[in-house]
Formats: C-alpha cells, structure tokens, sequence
C-alpha cells in the first residue's frame, strides 16, 4: 500500500456541481482507496491507494483530471491547497444553494490525517462539510474527524453478517457500531443504501434495515440509491472481472415497495437519482 506524506493525499477525482452528494450544490472530493472490494463498486479505480495505470480514459466521464499526468494514469498524490484551490471555484453557489464540499471515495477515512487538514480548512472557510463513507473504520478515526463534518452520507448494505462479507470482503461489525456511536453522538446522519437487484433489496435485509435504523435514534433520512451500470467500462479498462454482468436493474415499482416499507417503520425515506 501507498505511503502518502504529511499534507498531502492521494485523490481520484474532483466533481464539480454534484447535486447529488448533501444538500445544495457541492464540489465533490474522491480520495482513493478502500478497505471494501463491494461487488458493485461505482468506481474500482478507487479501491487501491496509489495510482493505477488503466486504458484510454474517456475524458467526458470525469469533471477534472488536473491530477493526471499520464493520460492512462488515475490517481494522483496533491495538496490540501491543491484540493481547496478547486473547492473554493464555487464558492459562490454553495452561499447561494445551501451547498458545500463532500468528500468520497474510496474511503475517506482510509486516509484520515489528510482528511481532517481537507475539513478543518473547509470549515475554517466556512464551508458546510459532508462526508461519503462505508463507517469502516476504527472509532478512533471516527471520532477525530467528527466535530468537522456537518452531515454524514453513511452507507448501509448488508445486514447479515456473512452475506456482508461476501459481497464486500469484510464483517459489518465495525460499520454498525460506529454508527450507533455516531448517533449517539448526535451527529447529523443519512442512511443510504444502494439497491441492488437480489441482493441487497431482498425483504429480509431491508426490513432488518428498517429495525437497525429505527432502533439506533436520531438518524435524520435514509436515501435509496439505485444502482447503474456506466461504470461497466471501468471494469473492461482495468482488466478486471465485471461481477454485476448478469444483474438487472431494480424496477421503479420495487423501489416504491421498498421506499414504502421502510416508513412503516417512521423513517423519511427518498428515492436518489441514482449511484
């Protein structure tokens, strides 16, 4: 595994107006790697901390790729300056929108003294904080982190623990705990849960969802994310096996079912516009 310096990180990407990362316009921040290896990752260029050499990249399909020096190279090891340098382009619409910076992944907190600068700058600027994260990690990460992140975008899939291991390559153990103790810590919190046909939208799963949740108090919204294949390409770029090959989209109908049956048990429940 990569060894980043001190102040600096190593990022995959930088999106401009994401609408679909917190509240408002936000510029969204992708740190790269991950201690999950999901089935269904959106993004496998960033599982691996250190850069990847892949196919031709599609340059359309990425907002800003200041950080490639090589046209086939993803991942770059920046600043907090250089990041905050991109964030503070659009400034201007977070005041106006609600919005602000939301940092991804990967795993953000595979890479938490990096992290921490990237959210104390942030909030130093006034900027309203968001972080996009599995909850795999150790408390002690966690709990550095947690007076500077405003929201948390905090990812729930499985419940089961072996099936969780399968699909992910690691227990659930951890993921819980923490956001028990991230609620408990009156953190501001969105369960989102990325749908996947036959997999994590069975009834077991998410009603066993339905009852974690409503038993861990405080959690604000819980957002259904259903799953895409744009990032099919990545796989065949990469040269890496494509697990979802066979996987069909979930139905707008079993989206509402599953929207609808996670309200009876009194959480706020929103269908996103996709992963």
């Amino acid at each position: 595994m990569a060894r980043v310096k001190q102040n600096k990180g190593m990022i995959f990407d930088i999106i401009r107006y994401a609408i679909h990362d917190g509240p408002g316009i936000r510029t969204t921040v992708f740190l790269k790697g991950c201690p999950l290896s999901c089935w269904w990752c959106q993004n496998p260029e960033s599982q691996k901390l250190e850069p990847e050499k892949v196919g031709a990249i599609d340059r359309r399909k990425y907002s800003n790729l200041f950080y490639v020096e090589d046209g086939n190279i993803i991942g770059r090891e920046v600043t907090v300056a250089q990041v905050m340098a991109e964030v503070d382009k659009d400034r201007i619409f977070y005041k106006y929108s609600g919005g602000g910076v939301t940092f991804s992944g990967g795993e953000p907190l595979m890479q938490p003294d990096f992290l921490l600068e990237l959210l104390k700058v942030s909030k130093k600027k006034g900027l309203h904080t968001a972080l996009d994260t599995s909850g795999y990690a150790s408390w002690a990460i966690v709990r550095r982190i947690l007076k500077d992140v405003d929201l948390f975008l905090y990812d729930l899939k499985l419940m089961d623990e072996r099936v969780h291991q399968k699909y992910t390559g690691e227990g659930n153990e951890l993921i819980l705990d923490n956001l028990r103790k991230l609620a408990r810590n009156k953190a501001h919190i969105i369960v989102r849960i990325p749908v996947i046909t036959g997999i994590t939208d069975k009834r077991e799963n998410i009603r066993e969802i339905g009852e974690f949740v409503r038993s861990v108090k405080g959690i604000e919204q819980m957002h259904l994310l259903p799953y895409n294949y744009l990032c099919k390409d990545k796989y065949q770029r990469m040269k890496r096996e494509y697990a979802m090959q066979h996987i069909k989209p979930t139905s707008d109908q079993s989206l509402r079912k599953i929207k609808e049956h996670l309200e009876t048990y009194g959480l706020r429940v929103k269908i996103e516009g996709g992963m």
